[in-house]
């Protein structure tokens, strides 16, 4: 036994789509698995390590202490800290919002990463280069539209052209410099400790545009005012920001078309037609 404990129970916790999570109690202590039964499962719990402990170096916002990562039998797992959570209050929205613009004020000399990871399931190429118009169109969108064609959810007349995209981007994104994102925050992707301390989980993080991060957040909610204004305070908006937000939300919304489907066909329709 890894732990070197007896368990005690061993509990299911929901909210994954991609991996089963379960809480392990021992007479000690408290620790969160994750199981997942994919051929690639490994390769993407080994990334999320690399994730989780490339943010928890910033020393900005915490993320849960690894403990194993590793296979048997027939599954692949992750074994972590638990984190005995709560509500957030308008105080631990400030604080989520304060640390996560510290965090995007780590940077690097390339948009991308060393390393390959995923979102979702969807593997997500880190590729660096120096220009972010350059990254994203082509480790971003066009991408997931080549998918998306592939899996017949959109058609080649739906699909802007690789220069139409890099026009409109060139004129959006201006002096942007990489800051270390989490790459994937919706509301279930943060933690609020009991004592207050926000953690961030499940990251596909990479050196981007700080916008991207904030632009998911928008996306389905679960962020208040409180979050916003404290993140604004460090990282200010600049022009054209609601534009960007749709921008990079339309990864994440064909991200979630290639993974789930047609529901979020006339969300992506709409942001293509709008602006390409």
């Amino acid at each position: 036994m890894l732990l070197n404990q007896s368990i005690l129970n061993v509990y299911p916790i929901s909210g994954g789509d991609i991996s089963q999570g379960y809480k392990i109690s021992t007479p000690k202590s408290s620790y969160f698995i994750k199981v997942n039964q994919s051929s690639n499962a490994l390769t993407m719990f080994q990334a999320e390590v690399y994730a989780l402990e490339l943010i928890q170096s910033t020393n900005t916002i915490k993320t849960p202490k690894v403990l194993f990562c590793d296979t048997f039998q027939e599954s692949s797992f992750l074994i972590m800290e638990f984190i005995e959570s709560k509500s957030p209050s308008n105080l631990d929205f400030k604080t989520l919002g304060s640390k996560l613009a510290e965090l995007h004020q780590n940077t690097s000399d390339v948009f991308g990463l060393n390393k390959d990871n995923f979102i979702g399931s969807l593997f997500q190429s880190n590729k660096p280069n120096s220009s972010w118009v350059d990254f994203y169109l082509k480790e971003r969108l066009l991408s997931q539209l080549q998918l998306a064609k592939q899996n017949h959810l959109l058609s080649e007349k739906e699909c802007p052209s690789e220069k139409m995209i890099s026009e409109k981007l060139e004129n959006l994104f201006l002096n942007v410099k990489p800051s270390l994102l989490h790459g994937d925050l919706w509301s279930g992707n943060y933690l609020i400790a009991k004592d207050g301390t926000p953690f961030l989980i499940d990251p596909a993080t990479y050196y981007g545009h700080s916008e991207v991060d904030i632009a998911m957040t928008k996306l389905f909610g679960g962020f208040n005012n409180s979050f916003y204004d404290a993140y604004h305070e460090i990282i200010p908006k600049t022009d054209n920001f609601k534009t960007r937000i749709e921008i990079y939300q339309l990864y994440y919304l064909l991200v979630h078309l290639n993974l789930f489907g047609r529901s979020y066909y006339n969300s992506v329709h709409s942001i293509l037609k709008r602006h390409f």
